[in-house]
């Protein structure tokens, strides 16, 4: 999950996008080195993001009878993002359970936590990397980041990353990757 090329491009981005990312750290408290490393484990940095049909995708899941609940509140917030005029139907394109973005929001998180960081008017967690980062940490934030805190294993920050996905393996990647990119690449884990 964690390849040279996708450390190099990481502390690559670290830097490219450092005005960026300490905005993001402002206002919501988390740090560039997590925003980063979610952003390269979901989609590669943008560049597999899914390509079947969002709505379709999650209406397919609400008509089948195991988890209809779940899937028939994000089809409604898959609505409410086109109402709202984030996306169209057609840029609602994503991975098999309907997750769309550069880090694969599902719709209702999407509907209740992405921010217009770039200012356009609209959420667009497809296109715009600040809104991408900055919803991200949005969503990091609202289930309770602590601004400042370790994101080692163990620690608060380290179960937030499980609410990002309950793999604790997972989460643990996602530490570990952040530090390679922070500490430059380097393999040290101070």
């Amino acid at each position: 999950m964690v390849p040279p090329y996708r450390i190099q491009k990481g502390t690559a981005y670290l830097k490219q996008y450092a005005g960026l990312l300490a905005r993001i750290e402002q206002q919501y408290g988390v740090p560039g080195p997590i925003l980063i490393a979610i952003w390269g484990l979901e989609s590669d940095f943008g560049g597999a993001r899914g390509n079947l049909p969002s709505i379709r995708s999650i209406a397919t899941l609400a008509y089948d009878c195991r988890r209809t609940d779940l899937f028939t509140s994000q089809l409604f917030d898959a609505l409410r993002i086109v109402d709202r005029g984030d996306l169209t139907p057609s840029e609602m394109r994503g991975a098999w359970a309907g997750e769309m973005g550069q880090t694969q929001f599902m719709a209702s998180n999407y509907y209740r936590l992405a921010v217009d960081f770039d200012g356009d008017g609209r959420r667009d967690l497809i296109r715009s990397v600040p809104d991408v980062l900055a919803s991200t940490a949005n969503y990091l934030k609202s289930y309770g980041w602590q601004r400042g805190g370790s994101w080692a294993p163990g620690t608060a920050n380290a179960e937030v990353l499980r609410a990002w996905n309950k793999s604790a393996v997972y989460a643990q990647t996602i530490g570990y990757f952040a530090t390679r990119i922070s500490n430059g690449g380097s393999a040290a884990l101070d």
